[in-house]
């Protein structure tokens, strides 16, 4: 239980603390091109950052929330292999997205281990017959 509440919990506060300041940055975000649709822009990173207040519950009580954390991984998936296709595609260039996606990848797996260790930790033992 520990792994899952201590991936959680680190996984919530790095989530919050890269997202947050993107509510700010809208003006920087403007390469290639302006950005035609702030609610796009300001949709993903609301929608981004209360994703990380799931970790941070997923975290205080990890056997409760178990089946939460296959779909927080899913969430680690969607925009890792988006990424991931889209520069194998040429259609995204090496640089900080393709970095957060990794990352994302790496968080992703760290969820699925941390699913894994909670399901073996949890599960009844069965009495030597």
């Amino acid at each position: 239980m520990k792994f899952a509440r201590w991936t959680f919990l680190v996984a919530g506060i790095y989530g919050v603390v890269v997202l947050a300041p993107g509510f700010f940055l809208e003006r920087a975000a403007t390469a290639p091109a302006a950005l035609s649709h702030p609610e796009f822009y300001y949709g993903f990173y609301g929608s981004a950052l209360v994703w990380q207040f799931l970790f941070l519950a997923i975290s205080r009580n990890p056997l409760r929330y178990q089946p939460l954390m296959l779909i927080g991984a899913l969430e680690k998936l969607a925009f890792f292999a988006t990424c991931i296709a889209l520069y194998f595609t040429g259609r995204l260039e090496a640089g900080g997205v393709l970095v957060g996606a990794l990352l994302d990848g790496v968080w992703m797996l760290l969820f699925l281990l941390a699913w894994w260790t909670s399901s073996r930790a949890s599960a009844p033992t069965q009495a030597a017959g």
